[in-house]
């Protein structure tokens, strides 16, 4: 009901943002799109370094990296000049078979030599959820293609996001993401997620962790592991969790259970790539190889559209032995777009360069320590931080975990007050994520630190 008001608010203060404003919502799909979101929306209209610039003039911190994903920071001339010059030189060629070009064959040899040393070859996509599919249709053909097409099914974590398409979705362990469009494709089943925080067990004879990561060999017990194809996680939790990072044991078992059942491990690192966690790939922290690797995002830092999946050697020998007639059917127009492929080289340059894997993990550290301000704060039940990662939660009680009740609106308040402070960034029900562009100074952030500190007090009273 209040739509036209707040909207007549915005033409008043504005006239400019208030026709912007109009065509937007006549004429935009956003995602997760709903209109009570965009009825006076903010209109980004330049970026340099951490910063973005609305319409009006006003500068706020990037505290998520655009959506997690712009690590090289806003305004590298590098980039556009990487995605000019194969403008001009190739805008566009296939990748599919008999044919292929420079691009991308350099940026696959460049990933060859940052990746874990079992992925051997590459696929690209355009994203993060299409490389979801891309690892699910890989593991089926994997095991089809081994003589095992009843292996099919994929295991998921609750908690856990891996994308929007209806094979990603479908592995999402967030019920929102599936519930208003009908049944889940067949073939996929959750279990709970680590959650060092809220995980509980009855068991006293292994680690939390260990425990944890036993729910898996469960599942695949209980379902039969001659249907179970995969096991598909990120080494943190991020856009469906509230950056949930394991116990130190977690994956390890994991990767234990996954050899001795035959199932593949996806590591879907679309967030945690390139970075973001102080080392090039997250399961690196815990001594694991993964059989699939996904990314995307940081991978060009948001300038342009790529993601992909790396495979074992192993797979890859499937792959090419297949006859022709039953090869990997699988592909997209845009697969391996020889822009995106140009910018991403130029990107991990700049990550390479800069030194910038090592600075999230030094600055990772001082944002750390910056906000141990709130470990005894009576509403702040956790705070976690890996590289440049975090996740702070707010609690109704401290002392026994208990969430905010429904409808509080504490999550709301709290990133409108993190907001009035030049802070952008997203809090997920009352967790507030951090992931700022890599090239994030030292003072900026401490200020990161000091929004989030005086929000909490300004919102909780404490």
């Amino acid at each position: 009901m209040n739509a036209p008001s707040v909207l007549n608010a915005a033409v008043k203060r504005d006239p400019e943002k208030g026709a912007i404003v109009r065509q937007d919502n006549r004429h935009l799909i956003h995602p997760q799109h709903h209109p009570s979101e965009h009825r006076d929306p903010h209109v980004w209209v330049s970026g340099e370094g951490v910063k973005l610039t609305n319409l009006e003039g006003e500068q706020y911190i990037d505290g998520l990296a655009g959506m997690w994903n712009v690590y090289v920071g806003h305004g590298r001339q590098e980039l556009v000049d990487a995605a000019s010059r194969q403008l001009g030189t190739l805008a566009f060629a296939t990748a599919y078979a008999g044919s292929t070009h420079l691009p991308a064959v350099e940026l696959a040899e460049t990933l060859k030599r940052l990746v874990y040393p079992n992925i051997d070859a590459f696929y690209f996509t355009l994203g993060g959820s299409d490389a979801t599919d891309s690892s699910i249709r890989t593991a089926r053909f994997y095991w089809g293609a081994k003589g095992r097409p009843d292996k099919f099914k994929v295991i998921s974590r609750r908690l856990s996001y891996h994308g929007s398409t209806i094979g990603a979705a479908a592995a999402t362990g967030v019920d929102e993401f599936s519930a208003v469009f009908g049944p889940r494709a067949n073939g996929f089943l959750q279990i709970d997620s680590p959650y060092p925080y809220r995980f509980t067990t009855e068991r006293t004879d292994v680690s939390p962790g260990v425990a944890a990561a036993e729910l898996l060999e469960e599942a695949i017990v209980r379902e039969g592991p001659e249907t179970v194809a995969a096991f598909i996680a990120e080494p943190v939790q991020g856009g469906g969790g509230g950056v949930l990072v394991p116990q130190a044991d977690y994956f390890q078992r994991i990767r234990e259970i996954c050899d001795r059942y035959d199932v593949l491990l996806i590591s879907d690192e679309v967030i945690t790539g390139f970075g973001r966690t102080g080392k090039w790939f997250a399961l690196e922290h815990w001594g694991v190889q993964p059989d699939i690797l996904q990314f995307a995002k940081g991978i060009t830092s948001g300038y342009f559209p790529l993601g992909g999946i790396g495979v074992s050697g192993a797979i890859k020998e499937v792959m090419d032995s297949v006859p022709p007639d039953l090869r990997w059917m699988h592909g997209y127009t845009c697969s391996a777009h020889p822009v995106a492929c140009a910018v991403a080289i130029a990107n991990i340059k700049i990550l390479e360069e800069e030194g910038l894997v090592e600075r999230s993990a030094a600055l990772g550290k001082r944002l750390r320590e910056n906000l141990a301000a709130l470990d005894d704060h009576p509403h702040v039940g956790e705070v976690r931080v890996l590289g440049l990662l975090a996740g702070i939660e707010l609690v109704a009680d401290k002392a026994t975990g208990e969430r905010y009740p429904s409808g509080s609106g504490v999550g709301k308040r709290v990133r409108d007050a993190l907001f009035s402070r030049g802070l952008l960034t997203r809090v997920l029900d009352e967790t507030i994520c951090l992931a700022p562009p890599l090239v994030v100074s030292e003072d900026e952030v401490d200020r990161i630190a000091r929004i989030v500190i005086e929000s909490i007090v300004d919102v909780t009273g404490r």
